[in-house]
C-alpha cells in the first residue's frame, strides 16, 4: 500500500543539523497518522506515494520544520514557583500557578536557566530556529481506523509542542511529553 492522505504510517529516522551532528535516532518503527497532528506537513508531502521499504532524505528549513525562535515564548518566572529540585531542561506542560497570565497554557515549556531568584522557561521547541536533515524509511503502510482519524492522532507527540486538552477539561494530554520521541 502506497502513502496517501489518511493512513497509518511506521517510520524509522535519522535526525541531524546542517553541520551532520545526530540530533535523535528513532531505530524502532513507531505509527504516525498522516492526515492528522502527528507528523509535519513538510514531512506528510514528502511521503505521499512513498511505499514501505522506501527511504527519504529531506532537508527542511526552520519554517517546515520546528518555525523560527520566538524570543516572546521566553518567561522569566519567580523561582519558589517551582519545585525545589529542578534543573535545566526539565519540561512541565503549561506554566505553574502565579506565572504569567500572558502565556500561552497549552503549551510545553522548557527550563532554559535557573537563577537563585528566578527560572527562564521557553516555549519555543527544542529544535525551533534550525535547518534539519532527516533521514526517514517506511517500514508499513495501512488505512487508518475510523478512531485514529477521529482522534486526529496516534499520541506521538515529537513533533508538537501545544498540549491538547483532555477529555477532562484538562490541559494535559495522556503521555503528553517533553521528549523528542
Amino acid at each position: 500500500m502506497k502513502i496517501t492522505e489518511q493512513c497509518v504510517v511506521a517510520l524509522t529516522w535519522t535526525l541531524k543539523d546542517t553541520l551532520g551532528e545526530e540530533l535523535d535516532m528513532l531505530d524502532e518503527p513507531v505509527e504516525f497518522l498522516v492526515g492528522g497532528n502527528d507528523l509535519l506537513a513538510s514531512l506528510e508531502q514528502a511521503l505521499q506515494g512513498h511505499e514501505p521499504g522506501e527511504t527519504l532524505e529531506l532537508q527542511l528549513e526552520p519554517q517546515n520544520a520546528f518555525g523560527d525562535y520566538d524570543d516572546r515564548l521566553l518567561f522569566l518566572e519567580p523561582r519558589h514557583l517551582f519545585p525545589e529540585h529542578i534543573e535545566e531542561g526539565m519540561g512541565f506542560e503549561g506554566l505553574p500557578e502565579g506565572c504569567n497570565p500572558a502565556a500561552p497554557k497549552d503549551r510545553l515549556y522548557f527550563i532554559s536557566d535557573i537563577y537563585p531568584d528566578h527560572v527562564v522557561l521557553d516555549g519555543n521547541h527544542p529544535l525551533a530556529g534550525m535547518a534539519l536533515r532527516i533521514q526517514l524509511k517506511v517500514h508499513s503502510v495501512r488505512e487508518a481506523e475510523v478512531s485514529e482519524v477521529g482522534r486526529g492522532t496516534l499520541g506521538t507527540g515529537f513533533f508538537r509542542m501545544q498540549v491538547d486538552g483532555g477529555d477532562d477539561g484538562t490541559d494535559a494530554a495522556p503521555g503528553a511529553r517533553p521528549t523528542l520521541h
